[in-house]
């Protein structure tokens, strides 16, 4: 793909635009969103990534446009994920449920700003040094057994960086609306939402390490690295509040996760091998007799992992219910 430079000033710029949309529409009165608000714009968002994905095909190709839905889903699903942590954190710190989606918005931005500043960090080491794949493919497969072993095993807002924040700064026990700072006594205070926000700021910084190298597995194109992930983090506000409960029952999500960052990893790998240009690998030479994971079968099996993980799930779930359910009624 060759973008020109104005192409990508007016995709940042429209996506600039839909966050502010968001925040003075939408964010900005503290409120908690109805269901029928969450649906109609989870829907037009997903929607408009859908349409811009059969734009892409349309215009560039339908390797491109191939390598922008598998992009997407593997974002939006890593997103999904991400959804679930911020829960755990605003639940830690107790956000009223009517700033929470404020607390969403501040993150999703610094999710976004983060991973852009991955992405390009990313499109200049591939460009510049093919070995970069290998260190991709086994950081990948590194994560890939993380996410399915020590998944939620930690709660954010309690480990070694948020209790060093607490030290170093006087923070008051309630919370004061919507503001991160308050002034008693002639001295700045930072509030409980300051706190939230530095915690879920800090959990899209460990998630950025998952999802860059894990979409340029699937294209080399910046521009579909980026606005993959503008889309998949698009309507993940009204998506967290949408789907509510239902996070808690995709028990599997992680475990699919990790096959899906697994899966991206030995095709990393294998693409590494066909760039290859280290001496100490088969003398500096190229390795073929792997053939390239081709992006449709990537698409396939990435869309069938999150059905699988997801059917699962509320399968597991749905068993686990009948006998909490039962319990509760035997007690009345």
């Amino acid at each position: 793909m060759n973008i020109p430079p104005l192409v990508w000033i007016i995709t940042i710029a429209v996506t600039i635009a839909f966050f502010v949309y968001e925040f003075y529409a939408h964010v900005r009165k503290p409120h908690e969103p109805t269901i029928g608000e969450s649906a109609r714009w989870s829907a037009f968002y997903i929607g408009l990534a859908l349409l811009f994905g059969v734009g892409i095909g349309m215009v560039s190709g339908w390797t491109y446009g191939g390598e922008y839905f598998a992009g997407y889903l593997t974002e939006k699903a890593l997103s999904i994920d991400n959804l679930f942590v911020f829960l755990i954190v605003m639940t830690s710190f107790a956000v009223p449920k009517i700033y929470q989606q404020k607390v969403l918005m501040i993150g999703i931005v610094i999710a976004l700003i983060l991973r852009g500043i991955f992405i390009a960090v990313g499109a200049t080491l591939i460009e510049n040094f093919s070995w970069v794949f290998y260190g991709f493919g086994a950081l990948l497969l590194f994560l890939a057994y993380r996410q399915a072993f020590t998944h939620g095993d930690s709660n954010p807002a309690d480990g070694r960086f948020m209790r060093f924040v607490r030290r170093h700064m006087r923070v008051t026990d309630e919370y004061h609306g919507d503001r991160l700072t308050i002034v008693q006594q002639g001295r700045r205070w930072a509030t409980p939402m300051l706190l939230t926000i530095i915690a879920i700021g800090f959990v899209d910084l460990i998630f950025a390490v998952d999802s860059i190298p894990a979409i340029y597995g699937l294209t080399e194109e910046a521009y579909i690295v980026f606005t993959a992930n503008a889309f998949a983090l698009m309507g993940l506000r009204q998506l967290f509040f949408l789907i509510g409960g239902l996070l808690e029952r995709l028990v599997y999500l992680a475990q699919g996760l990790a096959v899906i960052l697994a899966f991206i990893g030995v095709k990393l790998l294998i693409h590494a091998l066909h760039k290859n240009e280290l001496p100490f690998i088969n003398g500096g030479e190229p390795i073929t007799v792997i053939p390239e994971i081709p992006i449709w079968l990537s698409l396939l099996f990435i869309a069938g992992t999150i059905a699988v993980a997801t059917i699962a799930s509320l399968i597991k779930t749905r068993g686990d219910r009948r006998p909490a359910e039962q319990v509760s009624a035997d007690d009345t």
